[in-house]
């Protein structure tokens, strides 16, 4: 069930357009990426869905609800992280969090004390709690910030760029904490990102941008494999021999087979169906393996290929 419909939506910033009728879904309980190189439009959508600006065409739906007719209703039932974490610096990680929740409606004195110890312990911070936030780390920051957008318990969360300007250690614990927040707090996640990393990790489909334009939409995998076609079963053994190589060139499912020193690459239609005859060919044509796997681009690959593409 689809939690975001998107239909046309536009937004044009005098002759520039920034986003250029985008159509797609999000649905419920998915993470689902925005992925495009800096000044694809990414922010630019995430802000409209969030009734932070009005689109110039088009309509879309978050929850139900019009983000034009009904931008107070949408606004009610979505967390936002923007890439600046906007807290107040000079207020403890407590008092930070104590005021958002006012904010968002959250009033009843047990209920907001519950959540608020809820979500500190969620992020580890319980212990920094009494500390003004100006002496909080970048990631320590961001953590916070996420917690302010989910103080109110939305069922849909808006996340731009939660990993930027991070270490490595950092934005894995972001990565880490965003995943257990898809299971944990069931939520919807549209994450906006330029790292495919994050994307790679956290995102069940990702919809490619450039331009403002949509590229591409799907899971990581299905990405991949449109830039390649049929997969690849890369299968390791101790020693290859003429009579392995032929029962793998015997078999139904392989297509294309290509030998190296002690590998073979078997190019098939479905991994699943197909990887099991295979091994089961070699162990019978005595063959000794080593790894099994299947080859595909990373997202990475995918992701430079169609955006270069499109700019072309």
């Amino acid at each position: 069930m689809s939690v975001i419909e998107v239909t046309g939506l536009t937004k044009k910033f005098g002759s520039l357009v920034a986003v250029d009728h985008l159509d797609f879904e999000v649905w419920r309980g998915e993470v689902f990426g925005l992925l495009g190189p800096n000044g694809a439009g990414k922010t630019t959508t995430i802000r409209m869905l969030a009734c932070l600006i009005s689109p110039s065409e088009g309509s879309a739906r978050v929850n139900g609800q019009d983000i034009v007719e009904e931008p107070l209703k949408v606004r009610e039932t979505v967390g936002i992280l923007t890439e600046n974490p906007c807290l107040y610096e000079r207020l403890t990680a407590y008092e930070n969090l104590d005021f958002f929740a006012e904010a968002y409606g959250v009033t009843d004195p047990l209920e907001k004390r519950e959540r608020i110890r809820e979500l500190f312990d969620f992020f580890g911070l319980w212990e920094r709690r009494n500390e003004k936030v100006a002496s909080f780390s970048r990631g320590m920051k961001q953590k916070l910030a996420i917690a302010r957008a989910l103080v109110h318990r939305p069922p849909i969360l808006f996340l731009d760029e939660p990993t930027a300007g991070l270490d490595p250690e950092s934005s894995k614990e972001i990565r880490d904490l965003i995943e257990r927040l898809s299971r944990k707090e069931k939520c919807t996640i549209l994450l906006c990102t330029h790292r495919l990393e994050d994307a790679e990790k956290l995102a069940n489909r990702v919809m490619i941008i450039n331009k403002g334009r949509n590229i591409a939409t799907g899971s990581p995998e299905q990405l991949s494999e449109r830039i390649t076609g049929q997969p690849v079963v890369e299968v390791k053994l101790v020693k290859l021999n003429r009579k392995v190589l032929n029962a793998v060139k015997n078999l139904s499912q392989a297509l294309k087979v290509e030998s190296f020193k002690d590998k073979i690459l078997i190019t098939v239609e479905n991994p699943k169906s197909a990887t099991p005859e295979i091994v089961k060919g070699i162990v019978y044509a005595g063959g000794e393996i080593l790894t099994v796997k299947t080859l595909r681009p990373s997202l990475e690959e995918a992701y430079l290929k169609l955006v270069k593409g499109e700019s072309s």
